[in-house]
């Protein structure tokens, strides 16, 4: 048997903030997820590790308790508390032979305590004195104490926003696709950028609606061509992922949201702000719902910055009278969103904790993009604050040949054909670099891409 690796490893630990226990769970998942404890190695004894940090040896004892609850550590009488592995715990059978950088979800960094915020939020609600209410059906617009803690959390981009007009859906993708039913009929023409999120795409079919594409650049749709499309005539909405582009991560300046805004003003054409990623970067232009909210909906999905796992998305119409319509809508095919994620979400928007997910995420995205950065520079396009990449092929790769070779290699990446609304998909791959559970595979997964993207089809 080889003999265990001691590591010298001290966490860092904030003058001030919530219990020390919980603080020393943290820095140890932390440094999981980043790599610097490894699986294998022994953490300092606890009596050590105290004196160390200056804490009762049984602040250090519960931290450790609490990591072992999360399985991140293993303790091991008389031979001390290691670094679990997880992995080599689980039948072959079920080991992944694919790294996942398909499917663009957040991270879920172990700053985030996403599974502990579950259970304690969970918890708290079903605690409360009207707890039998979050099981019970409820209206379909969402309770009202749902739709002011949206509206507070949507504020610091969208300004006060009167409760009538805000709407708790089930998710980005139903609200997208009941906006569409509201404001065109089958035949109609919707403007979208020539490559824009597959989401679109399923709902514009689905419902018959045609898709007008508009050319962009590295800072998104092109005012003039979106211009151009409406003097043409027909066009009836227009959808646009103005901040954190997916696919191409185009974040557009302030200049050209006005632009836009005027240009759709101007011409009557419906504004459909989809804005899944717009709570993650720390400085952002104004949503285009807040420069022209009579003629815009607004949507802000929680499943991209904190979890999918909510299915819940807050959704701002141009009037009282749109938001009812949309309320027809969701009672007609969803219902409702589900009362008790609903509950859980408000809780988090009113309290801070909501904020404090999109922080952890924003941080480790911070990280995760530095590693694409140093591997790719500027063959990939990428916001340093999201959680996707726009990677250019070089001229010796199709992307066909490239997305083929990658999942021979065991990585999953998205081909440009799944985002193009004109038929015609620039040589490039969209990669998330999300669902990796922490950054050393991440790096290690990267590092294969970038050998394969430097080296000739075969």
């Amino acid at each position: 048997m080889s003999k265990p690796t001691d590591i010298a490893w001290l966490p860092a630990l904030a003058a001030e903030g919530g219990p020390k226990y919980l603080a020393i769970a943290d820095a140890i998942a932390d440094a999981v997820a980043a790599g610097t404890l490894a699986a294998g190695d022994r953490l300092p004894p606890q009596r050590e590790l105290a004196g160390a940090l200056g804490v009762d040896l049984t602040t250090v004892t519960r931290a450790f308790g609490e990591a072992q609850r999360r399985g991140l550590l293993d303790a091991r009488v008389g031979r001390g508390s290691f670094v679990r592995s997880v992995e080599l715990e689980r039948p072959a059978s079920a080991l992944p032979t694919i790294v996942d950088m398909s499917m663009n979800m957040p991270p879920q960094p172990a700053a985030a305590r996403l599974r502990a915020r579950i259970a304690e939020g969970t918890a708290a609600i079903m605690a409360a004195g009207d707890a039998l209410t979050q099981l019970h059906y409820q209206d379909s617009a969402g309770i009202a104490a749902h739709r002011m803690a949206a509206a507070r959390w949507l504020a610091p981009r969208l300004g006060e926003l009167p409760v009538d007009r805000v709407v708790v859906a089930s998710g980005a993708q139903s609200a997208l696709a009941a906006i569409l039913e509201l404001t065109l009929t089958r035949g109609e023409t919707l403007c979208a950028a020539q490559l824009t999120y597959p989401g679109l795409r399923a709902a514009a079919a689905r419902g018959g609606y045609r898709i007008a594409p508009l050319a962009i650049d590295e800072a998104g749709i092109d005012p003039d061509d979106f211009e151009r499309a409406c003097r043409r005539g027909g066009v009836k909405a227009l959808y646009i992922v103005p901040t954190i582009d997916n696919p191409t991560t185009a974040t557009m300046g302030a200049d050209r949201r006005h632009a836009i805004a005027a240009i759709a003003a101007r011409h009557g054409v419906t504004v459909v702000e989809d804005d899944a990623y717009g709570a993650l970067p720390s400085e952002a232009p104004p949503p285009i719902a807040a420069l022209a909210p009579e003629i815009s909906w607004h949507i802000a999905s929680l499943s991209k910055c904190a979890t999918p796992a909510l299915r819940i998305a807050y959704v701002v119409a141009p009037g009282v009278t749109e938001a009812g319509r949309l309320v027809d809508e969701i009672r007609a095919t969803s219902l409702m969103a589900s009362p008790l994620t609903s509950a859980l979400a408000a809780r988090w928007a009113g309290d801070g904790t909501l904020d404090e997910i999109v922080q952890a995420i924003r941080a480790e995205n911070i990280e995760r993009q530095a590693i694409a950065a140093r591997l790719f520079g500027d063959a990939a396009a990428a916001h340093p604050e999201g959680h996707h990449l726009w990677l250019r092929l070089p001229g010796h790769w199709q992307r066909g040949a490239f997305v083929a070779q990658a999942l021979h290699s065991g990585l999953s990446v998205v081909p440009s054909d799944a985002f193009t609304t004109d038929g015609s998909a620039p040589e490039a791959v969209r990669v998330s670099l999300g669902v990796v559970p922490n950054r050393l595979q991440l790096e290690r997964a990267l590092q294969r891409l970038a050998l394969l993207l430097a080296r000739a089809a075969a």
